[in-house]
């Protein structure tokens, strides 16, 4: 779903961090969409990090709350009581909620 669109190979002479793998993590009652980004400048701390940039926190009655990170490192919530399946298409299609 999202691995076609945000995954490409890795530019050449690449000096800015790139993302080379998505995944999901359960924490609680919570799921997060992660990414690994690629660190290739020779001054990088290290070779890789990760991050969250989209969660859906179940809030009952098959509903999830989806929240981005915000460039503060808090979690905004953007939609309060969506289905799974709303949650996906926001995720795919609303920028917000891209790596």
């Amino acid at each position: 779903m999202l691995k076609p669109r945000h995954l490409a190979a890795p530019p050449q002479d690449a000096c800015f961090n790139y993302v080379v793998d998505l995944y999901f993590s359960w924490h609680g009652n919570c799921l997060y969409f992660c990414s690994k980004y690629a660190c290739p400048g020779p001054n990088a701390i290290s070779p890789f990090f990760e991050t969250k940039f989209a969660r859906l926190e179940y809030v009952g009655d098959n509903r999830f709350a989806l929240s981005y990170m915000r460039h503060t490192g808090k979690w905004w919530e953007v939609h309060p009581r969506l289905s799974m399946d709303d949650c996906l298409a926001a995720v795919r299609e609303d920028p917000l909620f891209w790596p």
